[in-house]
């Protein structure tokens, strides 16, 4: 330990290399220095042999060159202590360039420093991850706001959708996050994006194929993310009408996945044929998108020929023949 200037005091430089360092991703602010007994001084002499430059007022990284995302979250949040990361910063994989987010409670007020957005909220203490390094909102109630913020339907089920199927966080948390709020933008189409994803819509295209294919022409409900092993490979099966022998693979990538890549996956549909008796088609965006009417016109008939009994039936924007 090194004299802080004060007889009865010493600064604690090895405690400092260690908070600053081993916990704080190389980010440690003028409180914390001053908690560990650092003087003025003490602080200046750190900055002009540069074990510290400042970052924000009042706060210091390790070195002079740019800061990492970590090091620009530690920073945000100490600068607005007591805060913690919100929003798209408190998710999993936050974008790089954007400002920090980050949360303070209501009736506090502070000046974001530059790169740094900072919203109040009155429920603060209770939904916050203080065990997470940095602090963090809650998952859950950093995806919605994160959703409300990014706006749009498409946007919001890409966000939640990555969330859940990763298993960061159930669909059952999101929509009691969402119960939580008294007001929440767009409630309603947030708590149908939810829905789906309770019924295993994992992506935009999935989610579309449910809403204009099958639930909107009357198509019975299909299995989602079926898990098999084909000729022993593990493969999810996007949906499955299992009864009817009936495989539907929705396939996003049609624009960029490799030459390889839709071989192997139609030497997968063709194991499924012989194997499992399933037959397996794959549908694209336009497919699903531009003409759902048609085919889902085309996806009955191939229900029906494998023994679904019902009918196909129009959609609000459609007047759908047989056929």
């Amino acid at each position: 330990m090194e004299h802080s200037g004060d007889a009865k005091q010493l600064f604690d430089h090895v405690g400092m290399v260690r908070l600053r360092d081993e916990i704080q991703g190389g980010v440690i602010s003028r409180r914390q220095l001053r908690d560990l007994h650092a003087q003025d001084h003490d602080i200046r002499r750190l900055v002009r042999n540069r074990e510290l430059a400042v970052l924000h007022p009042g706060v210091y990284v390790n070195h002079t060159g740019n800061p990492t995302w970590g090091q620009r979250a530690w920073a945000a949040v100490l600068a607005c202590w007591p805060a913690a990361l919100a929003g798209r910063s408190a998710l999993p994989k936050p974008p790089e360039r954007a400002p920090i987010e980050v949360m303070i409670p209501m009736g506090r007020t502070v000046i974001a420093p530059a790169g740094v957005i900072v919203r109040r909220r009155a429920r603060f203490d209770g939904f916050v991850d203080w065990a997470a390094y940095p602090p963090r909102q809650l998952i859950a109630e950093a995806a919605i706001d994160a959703v409300v913020e990014a706006g749009g339907a498409a946007g919001a089920f890409t966000t939640l959708a990555d969330l859940v199927q990763t298993k960061v966080v159930r669909p059952g948390a999101l929509i009691e996050a969402v119960g939580h709020r008294r007001r929440v933008p767009d409630r309603q189409l947030i708590l149908g994006l939810l829905e789906d994803l309770k019924a295993g819509a994992c992506s935009v295209l999935e989610r579309e194929y449910l809403r204009r294919v099958e639930r909107g022409h009357g198509l019975p409900a299909g299995e989602r993310q079926v898990g098999d092993s084909i000729a022993g490979v593990s493969v999810e099966r996007d949906v499955v009408y299992s009864a009817y022998g009936l495989v539907v693979e929705l396939d996003g990538r049609a624009f960029h996945g490799s030459a390889a890549a839709r071989d192997a996956d139609h030497a997968r549909d063709l194991d499924a044929a012989v194997a499992r008796n399933l037959r397996t088609v794959r549908l694209t965006y336009g497919q699903v998108l531009g003409d759902p009417c048609r085919t889902a016109a085309r996806v009955g008939e191939l229900l029906g020929r494998g023994g679904w009994p019902g009918e196909v039936t129009p959609c609000a924007d459609c007047s759908l023949a047989a056929g």
